[in-house]
């Protein structure tokens, strides 16, 4: 056997794991800092008549014990009109309600605001054919694209 004859098969395994872990992950760059893009996305989700549930500061967490982390937060939101019908197709989309965004700053500085795809999570809960996914995937990529606007 050669030296390092299997590195080419692990990368290609590293890789393949890297890819699928951010599957049904919608990513958007965001020209604002991490704040006032999670700021922005609060304001708009308010406005559209949704319920904020929480803001979970990642970075915050980390710092509490003693741990760093570029910034990081989560916003959970949601409206039981679109979560419900969800749910009627597929009562365990209950695990992935209510929706949710999440803004991070890479190593570069880039931010992004990220979410999941109403299919992706539709198909994870076998739910395909549900109604209701089109309608989430425009809200959602509609308050993504109006929060990450210049």
């Amino acid at each position: 056997m050669k030296p390092f004859s299997f590195l080419p098969g692990a990368l290609l395994l590293i890789a393949s794991s890297l890819a699928s872990a951010a599957d049904g992950l919608v990513a958007l760059k965001s020209p604002l800092s991490a704040a006032a893009t999670l700021d922005r996305l609060e304001s708009l989700v308010k406005q559209r008549g949704l319920t904020v549930f929480a803001r979970i500061d990642h970075a915050a967490g980390a710092a509490g014990i003693g741990q760093t982390l570029r910034p990081t937060a989560l916003l959970i939101f949601g409206n039981p009109q679109g979560g419900t019908p969800l749910m009627q197709c597929a009562q365990t989309a209950g695990i992935d309600l209510p929706l949710k965004m999440l803004v991070w700053e890479d190593a570069s500085g880039k931010v992004w605001l990220g979410y999941n795809d109403p299919a992706y999570l539709a198909q994870r809960h076998a739910a395909d054919s549900c109604p209701v996914v089109a309608n989430l995937q425009k809200a959602l990529a509609g308050l993504a694209d109006a929060t990450v606007k210049p």
